[in-house]
This record gives C-alpha cells, sequence and structure tokens, in this order.
C-alpha cells in the first residue's frame, strides 16, 4: 500500500510539472509570434508557387533548372492546427520512444499537413523532434538495467559497432536522396516500412509465444513448490519472465554507464560534425567538398574496425545477448554487420528517418531482447538525428519558436511513454509489447509519409514536372 501511494504521488507530481512545462514553453513560443509572423506572411505570399520535394529535397522546375529553396512557415497561432499538430506529436514521440524508431512518421506528415510548414523545414523541425525525444528516452534509460542480466539497459558496445557505419550510411543516404527521383523514394518509403512492419509483427508474435511459454511453465514449476509446501517462490516470476528471479543489485547512473565506449562514440561524432559543418561553407562538389567528405571515412571505419577488432579477439563481448562470453563473432558475421549497418544509414538518409526503423529489427534478429534493443536503437539514432539538427540550424531551416516548443513536446512525451510501457511490461510480463509497438509505428509511417509522397506525385504530374534522376552539383540547399 505505501508502495501504491507512492507510486500514485509520483505520478501527480510529474502530471504537474508536465503542465508547468508545456505552459513554460507556450509562453515562449507566443513571446516570439511577433519576430516571426512578418516572416512567415513575407514567405506565404510565394507559398503557392513553391512545389516542395520530398523530405529533403530540392526545388525544381519541369525543366530541371534549379530554383532556390524558399520555406515556407506558418506563423505561431494557438488554434485548433496547433492542438491536434501537438497531440500527434505527443502519440508519436511516446510510440516512438517506447519502439526506439524516434516517431518521424508521425511529426512530418503532420507538420506538413496540419501546422503547413513546406516538406524540407517540416524535416527540419521533425528531426529536433526526433532528437529531443531520443535524449529524453537515453536519460530515462541511463539508471535502467538489463531485464535478466547484471548489464546496464543499454548496450554500448553493440552501439560502437553500429553508430559509425550508421552514420556513413546516412551521408550517403542523404546524397542519393537530392540525385533519386521523388516517384521511386516514395516507392521506396513504402516498401522498407512496410518490410519492416511485417517483420516485426511475426517477430512479435514469436516473441508473444515463447513468453506465454515460459509463464506456464514458471506457474507449473510455482504450483509444484506449493504441493511441496514450499511458499520461497517470488511472487514476480510467475506473472514476469522477462525478469530474473535473483533481487538485481542497484547501481548509480555513473556505474551504469561503459565512459570508455561512450567517449569513443562521442569524439567520432564531434569529428564528423566538424567535417559536415565545414562542407557547409565550401562550394558544393570542388574538390574541398569531396576531401572534406572523404575524410570522414578513415574516421568512421578506424572507430568500428576498433570495436570489431575487439569482438573478433574476444577482448569485448555483446553480453546482452544473454551469454556472459557473449556470441562468437566470426570476420564474417562483423562484416555482415557493418556492412547492414551501412545499408541502414543509406535507407535511414535516403527516406529522411532516424534509423531506429532499420537497427531496431536487426538487433531483434540478432538475439537482442526487445527492452535493450529499444534502448540500444534510441542511444545509436541520438547522434545521427542530433547531427542532422545543427546542420539544418546553420542551414536556417526551422523557426527556433516552433522547433523548441514541438521538441518540448516529444521530450515530455517520450519521458511519459517510457515510465507508461516500463510499468505495462513489468506488470505483464510482455517484453513483446516492444515489438507489436515498433511494428505499428512503421505501418503507420508507411501510410503517412507514403500517402504524403504519393500526394505530392500528384501534384508534379498535374503541372507536368520533371520526375527524373536530378544532379546533385547543380542543386542548392
Amino acid at each position: 500500500m505505501a508502495w501504491r501511494r507512492s507510486s500514485n504521488w509520483w505520478n501527480l507530481t510529474l502530471i504537474g510539472k508536465v503542465g508547468v512545462f508545456f505552459l513554460a514553453i507556450a509562453l515562449v513560443a507566443v513571446s516570439a509570434k511577433e519576430s516571426l509572423e512578418p516572416q512567415a506572411s513575407s514567405s506565404q505570399n510565394y507559398g503557392k508557387e513553391v512545389e516542395s520535394n520530398y523530405l529533403i529535397r530540392t526545388e525544381k522546375s519541369h525543366t530541371g533548372g534549379v530554383l532556390g529553396y524558399k520555406h515556407v512557415w506558418p506563423g505561431i497561432r494557438f488554434g485548433w492546427k496547433v492542438v491536434v499538430g501537438t497531440l500527434l506529436g505527443f502519440f508519436g514521440a511516446a510510440f516512438g520512444s517506447v519502439g526506439g524508431v524516434g516517431g518521424g512518421g508521425f511529426y512530418v506528415p503532420m507538420l506538413t499537413l496540419i501546422i503547413g510548414f513546406d516538406q524540407k523545414s517540416s524535416t527540419a523541425i521533425s528531426k529536433c523532434m526526433i532528437t529531443a525525444g531520443a535524449v529524453a528516452t537515453v536519460l530515462y534509460n541511463l539508471r535502467l538495467r538489463h531485464p535478466t542480466l547484471e548489464l546496464p539497459l543499454i548496450d554500448y558496445d553493440l552501439a560502437l559497432l553500429f553508430q559509425p557505419m550508421l552514420i556513413l550510411g546516412i551521408s550517403i543516404g542523404v546524397s542519393l536522396n537530392v540525385v533519386l527521383p521523388e516517384w521511386l523514394i516514395t516507392i521506396l518509403v513504402i516498401v522498407v516500412l512496410l518490410g519492416t512492419s511485417i517483420k516485426s509483427i511475426f517477430k512479435g508474435v514469436d516473441t508473444w509465444k515463447k513468453e506465454t511459454k515460459t509463464k506456464k511453465a514458471l506457474l507449473d514449476a510455482s504450483k509444484c513448490l506449493e504441493l511441496q509446501g514450499r511458499t520461497d517462490t517470488p511472487s514476480g516470476a510467475r506473472n514476469n519472465p522477462t525478469e530474473t528471479n535473483q533481487a538485481k543489485r542497484e547501481v548509480s547512473v555513473l556505474e551504469n554507464v561503459y565512459w570508455k565506449q561512450l567517449g569513443i562514440i562521442a569524439t567520432e561524432w564531434l569529428i564528423i560534425l566538424g567535417l559536415q559543418i565545414a562542407k557547409s561553407y565550401v562550394t558544393i562538389c570542388s574538390a574541398a567538398y569531396w576531401s572534406l567528405d572523404l575524410l570522414q571515412i578513415p574516421v568512421i571505419v578506424g572507430v568500428s574496425s576498433y570495436q570489431a577488432i575487439k569482438l573478433y579477439q574476444r577482448q569485448r563481448v555483446v553480453a546482452s545477448q544473454g551469454s556472459k562470453t557473449g556470441a562468437n563473432w566470426t570476420i564474417y558475421k562483423l562484416v555482415f554487420h557493418c556492412a547492414t549497418g551501412i545499408a541502414a544509414g543509406i535507407v535511414a538518409g535516403l527516406l529522411g528517418l532516424g534509423g531506429g526503423f532499420i537497427m531496431g529489427p536487426l538487433f531483434l534478429e540478432m538475439g537482442i531482447p526487445p527492452q535493450v534493443s529499444s534502448a540500444t536503437a534510441t542511444f545509436i539514432m541520438t547522434f545521427s538525428s542530433s547531427m542532422s539538427v545543427v546542420e539544418y540550424y546553420l542551414l536556417k531551416r526551422f523557426p527556433i519558436p516552433y522547433a523548441l516548443y514541438f521538441a518540448g513536446v516529444a521530450t515530455v512525451s517520450a519521458i511519459i511513454g517510457q515510465h507508461v510501457g516500463e510499468k505495462v511490461i513489468k506488470a505483464l510480463g510482455r517484453a513483446s509489447l516492444i515489438v507489436f509497438i515498433l511494428a505499428f509505428t512503421a505501418f503507420v509511417s508507411a501510410l503517412s509519409l507514403g500517402g504524403v509522397g504519393i500526394a505530392h506525385l500528384v501534384t508534379k504530374i498535374q503541372h507536368k514536372e520533371y520526375l527524373g534522376f536530378e544532379n546533385m552539383c547543380t542543386h542548392k540547399s
């Protein structure tokens, strides 16, 4: 009873803090209204003349000529659009944080169709929301432990292997996004996200069946012990197969972080970010541009190779797979997983996603528990999405008041989603719910992003615009 009272009090306190947070964000946004509206009104005058391509694409006429990028930023007015957008963003961030996929499939259509931003600005604000939600989720997960082992919930060794390759793939994917035609990207969006959703559903069903068998075995064991007159079986173990029967050792947040691996990832992130920022100050496709672009390869390959060698020599292990010695990392397996990380990044950069839609299912196939898979995918996604936010900020792709508001919504929603999800999973003993949430989010994203892409294609066809491949060296940001 005391625990329930403290839990209820904590929930009430959380709700109060959320309300205060929303009020503070609203005041900040309203105070910026006057400075934003003149910009928005001038943008809306020519907004009808601008046809924005899908996600991070350049605007070109049907003759193939290059048009300068012109944003469409609606003024901040707290009406039904902002209310609906806030609700959609809230639920998108909640599902995205639990599933480890970010929620970009909710954000971009909401910002484009409801709030009224152009496609590029919507993508930029979406990245701000993904980053805010991912940072909040990572901070929440720092204190949590592996569901069955004496390990942190975030697998830092797994992240160190995949995160650099994901960054490299995203860089390639963003370049391909400029070159490939919009119709091809729309098809890829639908195929990849629907494929991810279907694959995750099957994985979720398989995990559900295993959990059911485990729960039944625990129930049968507890009944046998009761018949023998023993009552020392923990009650939690009867209903929750996602946790061990032994009480876990309490550790501090500082002890729950692998600082060496985190330091390597952060250093690599800073170097790549510096190269990306430097690229924005040189002429595209110039010798300096390609030199800066190629310099990230030795950095990224060096970091992943360092971790791959450590895993091959068994000096480090991915212990979250359920064994103290970890999996047997052969050269073939290491090359395959590194190549998969690059492919996931290419898809993420090409489609404007955070990478969680690809990393999550991949980790599940590797035998990583759903809780660890979601937490690690979000941890990796934090670095890739935050890099995009910095680049978009330098390009002035989003209005800061709107970005702050929706980032605040994503932050609060991610924390609440993590807290509620953790309680539900513990109560039901069903970690497979995370896999089903991932599948649901991917399915909704396929419908929403695919629908927006098809709508843009129809508009371009009606205006007889160019639908072929583009020249990356002639586009303007």
